[in-house]
């Protein structure tokens, strides 16, 4: 069975209460649960971490390597910021797609720039907490 890395990052854990009116009233638990249930109707398995924690989101990043078939990740801040994200997503070469629950291009200017988006297979960015159970349909077509 094919395993997808869902990865989130800084702040995701508060999902359902942080700034409600950009994030939605969505909880990273009810998105897990989804998650889980489609990927059990799509013939995948899910491993679903979240951390405030550069090197935790780093050391998934490097499990995935081994165990994942693709990685979701919505790196939360540190798409603006981490370099050391970026370099360990670029070790893995399998499909990447790259999530953001509000539309990053529409808000301020600091969040124009992801660095992840020079490795993700794809962009996901503005489709709300469904857009993961679209980034898991796309990624079960993509891990064919």
């Amino acid at each position: 069975m094919r395993t997808i890395f869902i990865l989130n990052g800084p702040n995701l854990n508060l999902l359902g209460q942080r700034e409600p009116e950009i994030y939605g009233h969505t909880t990273l638990d009810e998105i897990r649960g989804w998650c889980e249930a489609d990927a059990a109707e799509l013939g995948l398995a899910v491993e679903f971490r979240q951390s405030n924690f550069e090197g935790e989101i780093i050391e998934a990043i490097h499990a995935a390597r081994i165990k994942a078939a693709g990685i979701i990740i919505n790196p939360a801040g540190y798409s603006f910021t981490s370099i050391a994200i970026l370099d360990a997503l670029k070790m893995f070469e399998r499909p990447k797609i790259e999530l953001h629950i509000s539309n990053i291009h529409q808000r301020e200017a600091i969040y124009h720039h992801s660095l992840v988006s020079k490795t993700a297979t794809a962009v996901i960015a503005g489709l709300g907490a469904y857009g993961y159970r679209l980034a898991l349909r796309a990624m079960a077509e993509m891990t064919r």
